[in-house]
């Protein structure tokens, strides 16, 4: 099926507006981003094993009081969203089509990541870089916006994983929905497997309220939130 540009499609509870707008896969920064030069590059090597990762791989919602390096959480977001073929733009999780319709950001908490200030940040894959799209303390909001799941507050940092659908239905239809839902749940698989190798704890939260995320976040109409997802240092047993 294909839609025109103008049109709305219902599916499963989400309406998707259809607009040449959102058809690249470009981030959405706004205009009053700013870009943070984080200077931090992802490593592809380490000391964990794909299969030891697999194993140990847990639902973690209780963390130590110490915040995350921001060197974890551009590998985290790396893991989820980066790019490894920088030639075609394939990045680590696969996409239908490469149209790669997901988005990702970072809600911190105040001292929640060494080298960050307290605020909401958007990842942009392309360069490997944050910009910061809020500033302040949304830890709170996010938590009550998670029917106050107290690890989501208690979290120094939480992932959100949105997702762009008209990227993916522009090209295959109807059947995009399920490859988006697909495609989000490649990502957060590899932000399990990659908290576990460094030694982090996190659980995916399907169960909040759509448009308060997307306010706290202060995503257009055509951005929906999929995953969030809290993150922290492991407890010492």
């Amino acid at each position: 099926m294909t839609l025109a540009a103008g049109a709305a499609m219902t599916v499963l509870g989400t309406t998707l507006l259809v607009t040449d707008q959102f058809r690249q896969s470009k981030p959405t920064l706004t205009q009053t981003s700013q870009i943070l030069d984080t200077s931090v590059q992802p490593t592809a090597a380490g000391a964990v094993s794909v299969e030891e990762a697999l194993a140990r791989r847990r639902s973690i919602r209780d963390y130590a009081d110490k915040p995350l390096s921001l060197e974890q959480v551009m590998q985290l977001l790396w893991a989820a969203q980066g790019i490894t073929l920088p030639t075609y733009g394939f990045r680590t999780a696969p996409s239908a089509g490469g149209t790669y319709p997901l988005e990702l950001y970072v809600v911190t908490k105040p001292s929640g990541v060494d080298g960050l200030e307290t605020g909401i940040y958007q990842y942009d894959p392309r360069d490997h870089r944050l910009a910061r799209t809020s500033s302040g303390d949304f830890s709170g909001q996010l938590m009550a916006a998670a029917l106050d799941q107290e690890w989501v507050g208690a979290a120094p940092a939480n992932l959100v994983i949105t997702a762009i659908f008209e990227r993916t239905t522009a090209k295959y239809g109807e059947r995009g929905i399920r490859y988006v839902w697909q495609e989000s749940g490649h990502a957060a698989q590899n932000i399990y497997l990659q908290a576990v190798a460094l030694g982090l704890g996190n659980v995916v939260i399907g169960a909040f309220h759509d448009s308060e995320i997307q306010r706290i976040l202060n995503l257009s109409d055509f951005e929906k939130p999929l995953y969030v997802i809290p993150v922290g240092v492991l407890k010492k047993p």
